[in-house]
């Protein structure tokens, strides 16, 4: 009888909203099984003091240690909630592959980094289960961006007969193309960070729940013009971007706050859309599977199946992967490569020499 192998994956993404965890069997061929799941919404205070570290320079290196430690045990009680709802004993999972939390990624500066936390020695010390963590600098050590990590794993759902995309829509989007002669993927820009930093501001909420705010609003061509005029867009791949950069001093810069605020967020849906589309049509796909908290944003789909038409828009779970656990279903994934010593990167996509086994082990205590 075939033995599964479990692994934990978890993910908090650059929105900084909720951590993401997912139990994940592995049969001996790789195939995943996506168990179970959870999610644990952060703290208001620890999510604006995340995105205060995110933007601004006035945050301290004690404001970032002390981040650090409360996410190690947020992702602690996640991953309790998770196999006590799974009835798994913690002895049965291998390694949690934790992604961590992003605050700053900057693979274009002088001295390339990425900075992800989320003390993974604490939480091994924790859960007493082998941690895997800090996925993303052994790219960006051999020349990558150290993003996107996700398209390996997308690899192996899909047979390579057809071009099929995934579009990831998190706090940034990204793209991943597999296609029978070819893997490839980039952040296309900004997912929901622009627009839920928007609406936080204007009307005091989380997120636009399904796009309902910006539905009534209307693009602003000259807007959304000066927007993909930015660089970022028209740079080639490989590429990667974080909050540090699409944010609202970003925004701002635009002018935006002599245009109406409900204008705003429907340009700002709509870039999203063209910017993800453009890279989309361009890869040529048949096929683009959904995944992330934007396909939520039910605009932000409308328009998406209008501009990357005659491809066929579907979401993650027809390839039986919840898309809202897609990246947390990965970084378990990422994590049995890395005990198993294989490659975790698609060199094509990040632009790292080639292949690397990606993470560092903190293993459990005997």
């Amino acid at each position: 009888m075939n033995q599964l192998r479990h692994f934990i994956g978890l993910m908090s993404g650059t929105s900084a909203d909720a951590i993401d965890a997912a139990l994940v069997g592995f049969e001996s061929d790789g195939t995943a099984q996506l168990i179970c799941t959870h999610t644990l919404e952060l703290p208001a205070d620890l999510k604006t003091s995340i995105i205060a570290a995110q933007t601004r320079a006035d945050t301290t290196i004690r404001d970032v240690c002390e981040q650090d430690v409360a996410l190690s045990l947020l992702y602690a009680a996640a991953v309790e909630t998770l196999i006590e709802k799974a009835n798994v004993p913690a002895s049965k999972i291998e390694a949690i592959g934790n992604h961590g939390q992003t605050l700053l990624h900057a693979p274009e500066a002088d001295h390339p980094f990425t900075l992800q936390i989320g003390d993974n020695h604490r939480l091994a010390e924790l859960l007493g289960i082998t941690v895997v963590g800090d996925f993303r600098r052994r790219d960006i050590a051999a020349g990558g961006q150290g993003a996107p990590l996700v398209p390996a794993f997308h690899r192996t759902l899909v047979s390579q007969t057809e071009t099929a995309a995934f579009l990831n829509v998190g706090g940034i989007a990204n793209v991943s193309v597999i296609a029978p002669d070819r893997v490839s993927g980039f952040d296309t820009g900004p997912g929901n960070t622009l627009s839920d930093a928007w609406i936080r501001k204007h009307q005091q909420q989380a997120f636009d729940a399904g796009g309902a705010w910006a539905s009534t609003g209307a693009v602003n061509e000259s807007l959304l013009e000066r927007m993909l005029a930015d660089p970022y867009f028209s740079r080639p791949a490989p590429k990667s971007t974080g909050q540090d950069y699409f944010n609202l001093t970003w925004l701002e810069n635009l002018e935006v706050e002599k245009l109406a605020p409900i204008d705003v967020q429907r340009t700002l849906v709509e870039l999203t859309a063209r910017s993800a589309s453009d890279a989309l049509t361009a890869s040529g796909c048949e096929r683009v599977y959904l995944c992330g908290g934007g396909r939520h944003n039910d605009l932000l789909t409308e328009r998406l199946g209008s501009l990357v038409a005659p491809a066929v828009v579907a979401d993650t779970s027809t390839l039986g992967i919840d898309a809202d656990f897609m990246e947390a279903v990965a970084f378990a994934w990422l994590a049995k490569q890395c005990l198993d010593r294989a490659s975790g990167n698609v060199p094509a996509v990040t632009g790292a020499a080639s292949e690397r086994v990606l993470g560092v082990i903190y293993p459990r205590a005997d």
